[in-house]
This record gives C-alpha cells, sequence and structure tokens, in this order.
C-alpha cells in the first residue's frame, strides 16, 4: 500500500506502517527526527498524489478544548484549522484516518467515529483521542492497561511541549499498521 502520514514529524506512525512492508512516507512542514521518507513542507502539495490510505494528525492549537478558553480572540485561525481539516477529511484518498484531541472537529464538521485512549494500546496513560475514518473499520484494542495516568495533560510548560504533547504514541501506530495495513 501507498502510505502518507500527514502532520507528523516523529516519523513514529510512517515506521510501524514501513515495518510492515508498506510504501509509507511522512509528511510534516518540520524535519522527521527519524530517518525515512519524508516530504518537509505543506502535505497539500503531495496530497493529490495516488494514495491508498491518509493517517492525518493536523496540529490541533486552534481546535481542541482545552485551547477553548482563547477561540474567541483566534476565530481566523480556527476557520482555517478547520478548513485544512476539511482537505484533508474530504481528499480523494480510499481510506482516511484523521487524529485530534476533542474540540472544533466534532461540532463544526462531524463527530468522530471513536474514541481511544493510549491505555488500550499498551501505554500507562490516559489522552482521550478522537479518530474520524474513512473506508477503515475501528481501531480495536491491543493491550489493555491497567495503570493510567494523565501524563500529557500534566506536562509542564516548556518550548518543546507542544511537540512532545502530539507525538503519536508506538502502540496506536502499531495497531493502526497492523489492522488498517
Amino acid at each position: 500500500m501507498r502510505i502518507l502520514v500527514a502532520c507528523e514529524f516523529s516519523g513514529v506512525c510512517r515506521e510501524a506502517f514501513r515495518a510492515r512492508g508498506h510504501d509509507a512516507i511522512s509528511c510534516d512542514l518540520l524535519p522527521s527526527e527519524q530517518p525515512g521518507p519524508h516530504s518537509q513542507g505543506d502535505v497539500r502539495d503531495i496530497l493529490g498524489q495516488d494514495w491508498d490510505l491518509l493517517i492525518a494528525f493536523p496540529p490541533c492549537t486552534y481546535l481542541c478544548n482545552s485551547g477553548a478558553r482563547w477561540w474567541a480572540q483566534r476565530q481566523q485561525e480556527q476557520a482555517e484549522a478547520l478548513a485544512f481539516v476539511r482537505l484533508l477529511l474530504n481528499a480523494s484518498i480510499p481510506c482516511i484516518a484523521l487524529e485530534n484531541p476533542e474540540g472544533r472537529i466534532s461540532t463544526a464538521i462531524r463527530t468522530p467515529n471513536q474514541l481511544i485512549h493510549p491505555w488500550e494500546y499498551g501505554h500507562e496513560e490516559e489522552k482521550k483521542t478522537c479518530l474520524w475514518l474513512k473506508g477503515l473499520p475501528l481501531l480495536q484494542p491491543t493491550q489493555l492497561m491497567a495503570k493510567r495516568e494523565q501524563r500529557v495533560w500534566r506536562m509542564s510548560e516548556s518550548k518543546a511541549r507542544s511537540r512532545n504533547r502530539s507525538r503519536t504514541y508506538p502502540g496506536i501506530a502499531q495497531a493502526m499498521a497492523q489492522q488498517w495495513g
């Protein structure tokens, strides 16, 4: 399969699919943290190519509920973020998964198909994550963990906070590759 992993600088999801023999490439404005096929730039420049699967992690800065108190002052940014999400969800690609926290996508575009947590995929953490799916089955849990911490929500302020909060959990990426690849 030809797989485009949009808005991913970590390479975690891309590498999970490549480990299973797929032709996967990541694309982000930032360089990739891991060696591998990566297009540094705007995903809109390669979105129209021949892809079988799109997995998208659009920035949540103007979309997630944790930033709701600033929405009134950031209406233009939020409108642009929602337009980008619509573009990704409406791409001419047979199978699409879009990941984002709870927020404006659910009320402005449509409710998610599924809510998942890292603790369902082998990580002792709680972080409610929404999946909007097209042409894909629901992601099935692979390893339930009893201990659950809110590490991401409680992460202290730093320059790297945004990047650290947005990294894909390897267990979730492996489940995506195994079940959707």
